[in-house]
């Protein structure tokens, strides 16, 4: 268990510090505890950093207010990220806490590595019946939510009493805020923008975010996966923790050195890998294997530094060199790896003081066309530059 400072959500830590950082966000009313037959086994191979709600578990009430949103709750998990020193993680989230890693993917793919939602949403209907729970709530307490809780949660049969005394110990206020949160959350829009790699987790008997959401979440997500669960109702974790180990393990599996070619897709984006490839000939065929097997199996995957970082060195270094074809194909990986415009034109006046004023004043013009032409979509295939090394 963590100490945490009162204005940041509390948090429990596992695993070596050394790890890839795997987050885990909870469903409303429950605790860190709704992980507890996960968790310990992802921890091998992951430092795993489950948090709490405000108000549940050991997070103060006061992070939340009246009228909250989704973005309140994705900030507050990014501060304790950033309160962690980590830059990037992937994340898996029930119910509410799957919507904050669906936020957190839209609006911060730098962050966001590779994201599970599961037994989720990306808008839980009408508001009106979250409105009157918090109403309830605020004016009665949790009492009565309590009592219908179980038949929610689990399937008939099963039941879990620590989740359920969880419940009961939340503060008030502060499950009424996250039902303002759900009532007013709507990600659908940014669903198609996610490109963290993602799988989705339904219970084929959950009454509260039924399959046909978690349908929904993998329909909008280019590439996500979808697993539904047989005899599992909403929080799959605690009723089915060894089919959900399962998934989530082999879908946050860490990737070994020499998986160049999935790291280089990532980065480079499909279309101009499988241009690559498609150009391969029995001569270039061993530089192009050596390129995915060093350049990004051994040198990309490494943790010490974030693709962030990478792309900001990989700008820089192409820029002394004048290689305008391969900066023009690397702006657009920037982009990927979470750089914006901004981002990208002080790196190019950086390598202007210590490159020269020429090599920046051509890779402006590279990278101003780059950007322009990726804002223009119908535009982009045309203005490609042909297959490069990388």
């Amino acid at each position: 268990m963590t100490t945490t400072p009162a204005r940041l959500l509390h948090h429990r830590a596992e695993g070596p510090t050394n790890a890839p950082a795997l987050l885990l966000g909870p469903s409303l009313g429950t605790s860190t505890a709704l992980w507890d037959g996960v968790a310990p086994e992802l921890s091998v191979s992951h430092r795993i950093v489950r948090w709490d709600l405000p108000g549940h578990g050991g997070s103060p009430a006061g992070l939340i207010g009246p009228g909250a949103g989704i973005d309140d709750l994705g900030a507050l998990v990014l501060a304790l990220a950033d309160s962690l020193s980590l830059e990037r993680f992937s994340y898996a989230g029930v119910s509410l806490g799957g919507a904050v890693g669906l936020w957190l993917a839209a609006h911060h793919p730098e962050r966001v590595d590779r994201l599970a939602v599961v037994c989720s949403s990306a808008h839980f209907g009408d508001p009106g019946p979250w409105r009157e729970r918090a109403a309830l709530v605020r004016a009665e307490g949790l009492g009565k939510v309590a009592e219908s809780a179980a038949g929610r949660w689990f399937t008939p049969g099963f039941t879990e009493p620590r989740l359920l005394d969880d419940l009961l110990a939340t503060d008030p206020s502060a499950y009424a805020a996250c039902c303002d949160v759900l009532a007013d959350c709507d990600l659908r829009p940014g669903l198609s923008g996610v490109r963290a790699p993602t799988v989705v987790i339904a219970g084929r008997e959950d009454p509260a975010t039924p399959v046909e959401h978690a349908r929904e979440i993998a329909d909008g997500i280019p590439g996500a996966a979808l697993t539904e669960l047989p005899r599992a109702s909403h929080l799959a974790p605690a009723e089915r923790p060894q089919a959900v180990r399962e998934v989530l393990a082999a879908h946050f599996a860490p990737r070994e050195r020499g998986s160049g070619t999935a790291v280089r897709r990532e980065v480079l984006g499909d279309a101009h890998v499988d241009r690559a490839q498609a150009a391969t000939t029995e001569f270039t065929a061993p530089f192009q294997e050596f390129i995915s097997r060093y350049a990004w199996g051994e040198v990309w995957t490494d943790p010490t530094l974030s693709r962030r970082e990478r792309s900001l060195i990989t700008l820089t270094a192409l820029v002394a060199h004048g290689h305008h074809g391969e900066l023009a194909m690397h702006v657009r990986a920037a982009v990927r790896n979470g750089l914006g415009p901004r981002e990208i034109g002080a790196a190019l006046l950086q390598a202007g003081v210590y490159c020269g004023v020429p090599a920046a004043n051509a890779a402006f013009a590279v990278a101003e066309r780059v950007l322009t032409e990726m804002e223009e979509p119908e535009r982009t295939e045309r203005g490609r530059d042909g297959a490069q090394a990388d």
